[in-house]
């Protein structure tokens, strides 16, 4: 009877477990589209548990979506290469999530200047992660200059705060 009762708790405890495995499926959207699933490399050094989507969480690295910049620069300060790092790790493994890469510059110059400016930093943010595993396939990255301010006040503050390229997964844009 003890043994049976044994078999009923492993059987029971194993179907809440393939049961929590769907439901994190289903919560990624790379899950969704069909991707490799593994996100040990989007879950790597945060101690996350199962169930919450990496890219949602804020104790993971991933729910860090901007990379900011230096004025009149687009390398990649060594503060954000980790996080840049990360997203790459997570393409590689999730072959068929896609991200849209924006850069942007605070209002400083030229439309046409930011427009470019922000395209060296998309593509600074691109650059890495093809580095780094991800494929060129899945990234897209363009320019918005200064088109889509996430602060609007005039001030080292404010444009300190515009001076970044953005990271928006397939679905998120």
């Amino acid at each position: 009877m003890k043994k049976l009762l044994t078999v009923l708790i492993i059987c029971l405890l194993s179907a809440c477990a393939s049961q929590n495995k769907q439901s994190a499926e289903v919560d990624d959207p790379a899950m969704r589209s069909g991707g490799s699933g593994s996100q040990d490399g989007a879950n790597s050094g945060n101690g996350s548990g199962f169930g919450l989507n990496p890219l949602r969480d804020p104790n993971n690295i991933l729910s860090q979506r901007s990379v900011y910049y230096d004025y009149d620069s687009y390398t990649i300060k060594s503060e954000y290469r980790e996080l840049v790092l990360a997203h790459a790790r997570y393409l590689r493994d999730n072959g068929d999530a896609k991200v849209l890469l924006q850069g942007n510059t605070d209002e400083r110059g030229s439309r046409e200047y930011n427009l470019a400016l922000g395209q060296k930093r998309a593509n600074s943010v691109k650059n890495a992660m093809l580095l780094s595993g991800a494929r060129d396939h899945q990234i897209e990255a363009v320019s918005l200059g200064e088109e889509k301010p996430r602060a609007t006040e005039h001030g080292e503050s404010a444009w300190a705060e515009n001076r970044r390229a953005d990271i928006l997964y397939q679905g998120e844009y």
